[in-house]
Protein backbone atom coordinates (compact mmCIF):
# COMPACT_ATOMS: atom_id res chain seq x y z
CA UNK A 1 0.00 0.00 0.00
CA UNK A 2 1.44 3.50 -0.96
CA UNK A 3 1.89 6.42 1.84
CA UNK A 4 1.10 10.10 1.88
CA UNK A 5 4.28 12.39 2.24
CA UNK A 6 1.76 14.63 4.52
CA UNK A 7 0.76 13.60 7.88
CA UNK A 8 1.00 14.59 11.36
CA UNK A 9 2.16 12.62 15.08
CA UNK A 10 2.19 13.28 18.24
CA UNK A 11 3.72 11.12 20.91
CA UNK A 12 4.89 11.84 25.07
CA UNK A 13 6.43 9.72 27.74
CA UNK A 14 7.74 10.44 31.35
CA UNK A 15 10.90 8.87 32.36
CA UNK A 16 11.71 9.59 36.50
CA UNK A 17 10.69 13.50 36.96
CA UNK A 18 11.11 14.02 32.52
CA UNK A 19 8.19 14.71 31.04
CA UNK A 20 9.14 14.57 26.82
CA UNK A 21 6.78 16.03 24.27
CA UNK A 22 7.49 15.45 20.55
CA UNK A 23 4.86 16.52 17.30
CA UNK A 24 6.31 15.76 13.94
CA UNK A 25 4.81 17.08 10.68
CA UNK A 26 5.11 16.29 7.56
CA UNK A 27 4.61 17.86 3.59
CA UNK A 28 5.68 16.95 0.51
CA UNK A 29 9.60 16.65 -0.46
CA UNK A 30 11.80 15.34 -3.67
CA UNK A 31 13.96 13.87 -0.62
CA UNK A 32 14.05 13.25 3.25
CA UNK A 33 14.96 16.48 5.23
CA UNK A 34 14.34 16.15 9.12
CA UNK A 35 14.41 20.02 10.51
CA UNK A 36 14.82 19.51 14.58
CA UNK A 37 14.18 21.38 17.18
CA UNK A 38 15.40 20.25 20.78
CA UNK A 39 16.36 21.71 24.13
CA UNK A 40 19.51 23.32 24.01
CA UNK A 41 20.91 20.89 27.09
CA UNK A 42 20.30 18.06 23.63
CA UNK A 43 21.51 19.59 21.16
CA UNK A 44 23.87 17.11 20.75
CA UNK A 45 21.36 14.28 20.14
CA UNK A 46 20.00 15.93 17.14
CA UNK A 47 21.75 13.67 14.61
CA UNK A 48 20.19 10.33 16.29
CA UNK A 49 16.38 11.86 16.34
CA UNK A 50 17.07 12.31 12.79
CA UNK A 51 18.44 9.23 12.02
CA UNK A 52 15.54 7.98 14.07
CA UNK A 53 13.16 9.38 11.64
CA UNK A 54 15.01 8.70 8.20
CA UNK A 55 15.01 4.92 9.36
CA UNK A 56 11.25 5.29 9.66
CA UNK A 57 10.49 7.56 6.07
CA UNK A 58 11.90 7.18 2.51
CA UNK A 59 10.38 11.15 1.45
CA UNK A 60 9.15 14.42 2.48
CA UNK A 61 10.34 17.43 4.85
CA UNK A 62 9.72 15.93 8.74
CA UNK A 63 9.70 18.73 11.17
CA UNK A 64 10.14 17.43 14.67
CA UNK A 65 9.70 19.70 17.93
CA UNK A 66 10.94 18.28 21.29
CA UNK A 67 9.86 19.95 24.03
CA UNK A 68 11.44 18.40 27.60
CA UNK A 69 9.96 19.13 31.09
CA UNK A 70 10.18 18.20 34.80
CA UNK A 71 7.92 17.72 37.42
CA UNK A 72 9.99 19.78 40.24
CA UNK A 73 10.43 23.79 39.09
CA UNK A 74 13.06 23.70 42.21
CA UNK A 75 15.51 22.73 40.04
CA UNK A 76 16.12 25.59 37.28
CA UNK A 77 18.31 25.96 34.45
CA UNK A 78 20.10 28.61 35.81
CA UNK A 79 21.29 29.81 39.37
CA UNK A 80 22.30 32.99 41.28
CA UNK A 81 26.06 33.92 41.02
CA UNK A 82 26.13 35.16 44.59
CA UNK A 83 29.24 36.20 44.31
CA UNK A 84 28.16 38.77 41.60
CA UNK A 85 25.52 39.82 42.96
CA UNK A 86 26.98 41.17 46.55
CA UNK A 87 29.75 42.56 44.62
CA UNK A 88 26.68 44.56 42.29
CA UNK A 89 24.87 45.56 45.47
CA UNK A 90 27.85 47.09 46.83
CA UNK A 91 29.18 49.17 44.03
CA UNK A 92 25.39 50.11 43.59
CA UNK A 93 25.16 51.43 47.70
CA UNK A 94 28.39 53.00 46.81
CA UNK A 95 26.98 54.99 44.18
CA UNK A 96 23.56 55.71 45.62
CA UNK A 97 25.64 57.36 48.49
CA UNK A 98 28.15 59.27 46.39
CA UNK A 99 25.50 60.66 44.10
CA UNK A 100 23.37 61.48 47.09
CA UNK A 101 20.45 59.33 46.24
CA UNK A 102 17.96 58.66 48.67
CA UNK A 103 16.11 55.40 47.22
CA UNK A 104 17.71 52.33 48.14
CA UNK A 105 18.59 49.77 45.77
CA UNK A 106 16.07 47.53 44.17
CA UNK A 107 16.64 43.88 42.69
CA UNK A 108 15.56 45.44 39.71
CA UNK A 109 19.09 47.25 39.68
CA UNK A 110 20.95 44.03 40.11
CA UNK A 111 19.02 41.81 37.40
CA UNK A 112 20.34 44.62 34.81
CA UNK A 113 23.65 42.71 34.89
CA UNK A 114 23.66 39.30 32.87
CA UNK A 115 26.73 37.52 34.89
CA UNK A 116 24.41 37.61 38.36
CA UNK A 117 22.90 34.68 36.85
CA UNK A 118 24.21 31.31 35.81
CA UNK A 119 23.83 28.33 33.77
CA UNK A 120 23.23 25.45 36.33
CA UNK A 121 25.03 22.49 35.57
CA UNK A 122 23.02 19.57 33.82
CA UNK A 123 22.88 16.41 35.79
CA UNK A 124 24.24 13.67 33.77
CA UNK A 125 21.12 11.53 35.04
CA UNK A 126 18.79 13.92 34.54
CA UNK A 127 20.07 14.14 30.67
CA UNK A 128 19.91 11.22 29.89
CA UNK A 129 16.42 10.59 31.37
CA UNK A 130 15.55 13.26 29.29
CA UNK A 131 16.75 11.32 26.54
CA UNK A 132 15.20 8.18 27.13
CA UNK A 133 11.70 9.99 27.34
CA UNK A 134 12.51 11.96 23.81
CA UNK A 135 13.18 8.12 22.21
CA UNK A 136 9.79 6.93 23.48
CA UNK A 137 7.85 10.10 22.77
CA UNK A 138 9.71 10.04 19.58
CA UNK A 139 8.34 6.54 18.36
CA UNK A 140 5.48 7.06 19.32
CA UNK A 141 5.01 9.93 17.20
CA UNK A 142 6.73 8.33 14.54
CA UNK A 143 3.45 5.31 14.49
CA UNK A 144 1.28 7.60 15.11
CA UNK A 145 2.54 9.69 11.17
CA UNK A 146 2.98 6.18 9.60
CA UNK A 147 -1.04 5.69 10.59
CA UNK A 148 -2.16 8.68 9.10
CA UNK A 149 0.16 8.80 5.50
CA UNK A 150 -0.94 5.59 5.27
CA UNK A 151 -4.68 6.11 5.73
CA UNK A 152 -4.14 9.56 3.06
CA UNK A 153 -1.97 7.30 1.47
CA UNK A 154 -5.33 4.62 1.07
CA UNK A 155 -7.18 7.96 -0.12
CA UNK A 156 -4.36 8.14 -2.93
CA UNK A 157 -4.32 4.54 -3.79
CA UNK A 158 -7.84 4.35 -4.82
CA UNK A 159 -8.06 7.39 -6.36
CA UNK A 160 -4.84 6.52 -8.66
CA UNK A 161 -6.06 3.00 -9.71
CA UNK A 162 -9.51 4.74 -10.86
CA UNK A 163 -7.35 7.00 -13.51
CA UNK A 164 -5.97 3.75 -14.58
CA UNK A 165 -8.68 2.67 -15.23
CA UNK A 166 -9.95 5.62 -17.14
CA UNK A 167 -6.76 5.37 -19.07
CA UNK A 168 -7.35 1.88 -20.02
CA UNK A 169 -10.60 2.22 -20.94
CA UNK A 170 -9.97 5.18 -23.31
CA UNK A 171 -6.88 2.91 -24.60
CA UNK A 172 -9.27 -0.02 -25.47
CA UNK A 173 -11.29 2.81 -27.43
CA UNK A 174 -8.37 4.17 -29.04
CA UNK A 175 -7.76 0.80 -30.52
CA UNK A 176 -10.97 -0.04 -31.76
CA UNK A 177 -10.80 2.83 -33.51
CA UNK A 178 -7.04 2.69 -34.99
CA UNK A 179 -7.48 -0.13 -38.05
CA UNK A 180 -10.47 2.23 -39.14
CA UNK A 181 -8.14 5.31 -39.70
CA UNK A 182 -5.90 3.42 -41.61
CA UNK A 183 -8.88 2.87 -44.07
CA UNK A 184 -10.10 5.92 -44.40
CA UNK A 185 -6.85 7.11 -45.02
CA UNK A 186 -6.22 4.88 -47.86
CA UNK A 187 -9.89 5.60 -49.59
CA UNK A 188 -9.82 9.55 -48.90
CA UNK A 189 -6.17 8.80 -51.06
CA UNK A 190 -7.92 6.78 -53.65
CA UNK A 191 -10.48 9.39 -54.51
CA UNK A 192 -8.11 12.03 -54.75
CA UNK A 193 -6.32 10.18 -57.25
CA UNK A 194 -9.23 8.40 -58.93
CA UNK A 195 -8.80 10.72 -61.97
CA UNK A 196 -5.03 9.89 -62.13
CA UNK A 197 -5.68 6.33 -61.80
CA UNK A 198 -6.98 6.17 -65.79
CA UNK A 199 -3.76 7.56 -66.47
CA UNK A 200 -1.35 5.35 -68.18
CA UNK A 201 1.88 7.40 -66.80
CA UNK A 202 0.37 6.45 -63.33
CA UNK A 203 2.39 3.37 -61.94
CA UNK A 204 0.09 1.40 -59.34
CA UNK A 205 3.01 -0.08 -57.79
CA UNK A 206 3.87 3.41 -56.46
CA UNK A 207 0.16 4.19 -55.37
CA UNK A 208 0.47 1.05 -53.25
CA UNK A 209 3.52 1.93 -51.57
CA UNK A 210 2.49 5.36 -50.73
CA UNK A 211 -0.70 3.85 -49.19
CA UNK A 212 1.86 1.39 -47.42
CA UNK A 213 3.82 4.09 -46.11
CA UNK A 214 0.47 6.38 -44.95
CA UNK A 215 -0.39 3.28 -42.89
CA UNK A 216 3.27 2.91 -41.44
CA UNK A 217 2.74 6.37 -40.30
CA UNK A 218 -0.19 6.29 -39.00
CA UNK A 219 0.46 2.97 -37.20
CA UNK A 220 0.51 3.27 -33.04
CA UNK A 221 0.13 -0.42 -32.51
CA UNK A 222 3.92 -0.35 -31.00
CA UNK A 223 2.66 3.09 -28.46
CA UNK A 224 -0.31 1.32 -27.42
CA UNK A 225 1.17 -2.28 -26.37
CA UNK A 226 4.18 0.01 -24.48
CA UNK A 227 1.38 2.32 -22.98
CA UNK A 228 -0.44 -1.16 -21.56
CA UNK A 229 3.26 -2.24 -19.93
CA UNK A 230 3.34 0.73 -18.49
CA UNK A 231 -0.09 1.34 -16.90
CA UNK A 232 0.29 -2.76 -16.29
CA UNK A 233 3.68 -1.98 -14.23
CA UNK A 234 1.93 0.95 -12.36
CA UNK A 235 -0.59 -0.90 -10.85
CA UNK A 236 1.88 -3.11 -9.64
CA UNK A 237 3.46 -0.20 -8.38
CA UNK A 238 0.69 1.09 -6.43
CA UNK A 239 0.33 -2.56 -4.24
CA UNK A 240 3.98 -2.52 -3.63
CA UNK A 241 4.72 -2.81 0.38
CA UNK A 242 7.79 -0.53 -0.35
CA UNK A 243 7.97 3.19 -1.19
CA UNK A 244 7.26 4.00 -4.73
CA UNK A 245 7.33 7.86 -5.85
CA UNK A 246 10.19 8.36 -7.73
CA UNK A 247 9.43 4.83 -9.48
CA UNK A 248 5.83 6.41 -9.60
CA UNK A 249 7.12 10.10 -11.41
CA UNK A 250 9.33 7.92 -13.73
CA UNK A 251 6.20 6.15 -14.72
CA UNK A 252 3.96 8.81 -15.18
CA UNK A 253 6.55 10.14 -17.95
CA UNK A 254 6.41 7.03 -19.75
CA UNK A 255 2.63 7.26 -19.82
CA UNK A 256 2.46 10.75 -20.93
CA UNK A 257 5.02 9.75 -23.62
CA UNK A 258 3.13 7.54 -25.58
CA UNK A 259 -0.45 9.13 -25.30
CA UNK A 260 1.27 12.77 -26.63
CA UNK A 261 2.67 10.18 -29.92
CA UNK A 262 -0.63 8.60 -30.37
CA UNK A 263 -2.28 12.32 -30.30
CA UNK A 264 0.64 13.05 -32.75
CA UNK A 265 -0.28 10.82 -35.19
CA UNK A 266 -4.05 10.62 -34.35
CA UNK A 267 -4.75 12.13 -38.13
CA UNK A 268 -8.55 11.57 -36.64
CA UNK A 269 -10.84 13.56 -34.53
CA UNK A 270 -12.18 10.56 -32.43
CA UNK A 271 -8.51 9.75 -31.91
CA UNK A 272 -7.64 13.35 -31.44
CA UNK A 273 -10.29 13.68 -28.58
CA UNK A 274 -9.04 10.81 -27.11
CA UNK A 275 -5.75 11.39 -26.84
CA UNK A 276 -6.56 14.95 -24.80
CA UNK A 277 -8.93 12.82 -22.57
CA UNK A 278 -5.83 10.70 -21.68
CA UNK A 279 -3.65 14.05 -21.18
CA UNK A 280 -5.84 15.66 -18.73
CA UNK A 281 -6.15 12.15 -16.85
CA UNK A 282 -2.40 11.57 -16.73
CA UNK A 283 -1.79 15.57 -15.22
CA UNK A 284 -4.00 14.36 -12.98
CA UNK A 285 -2.06 11.23 -11.92
CA UNK A 286 0.99 13.57 -12.31
CA UNK A 287 -0.12 16.01 -9.55
CA UNK A 288 -1.48 13.12 -6.94
CA UNK A 289 2.02 11.13 -7.04
CA UNK A 290 3.58 14.13 -5.77
CA UNK A 291 2.42 13.50 -2.65
CA UNK A 292 3.35 9.66 -2.90
CA UNK A 293 6.14 8.62 -0.33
Amino acid sequence: MIASMTGFGRGSAQVGPITATVEMRSVNNRYIDVPVRLPASLADRETEVQNLVKHAFDRGRLTVNVQVEKETEADLPIQVNERAARAYGRLLENLRQAAGIEDPVRIEHLTRYNDVFTTAEEDPEVTEQAWQAIQQALTEAIEQMRAMRLQEGAALQQDLSERIDMLEQQLAEVEARAPHRVTDARARLRERLEELLNDDRLNPDRLEQEIAYIADRLDITEECVRLHAHLSIFREALAAEEPVGRKLNFLVQEIHREVNTIGSKANDAEVAHLAVTMKEEVEKIREQIQNVE
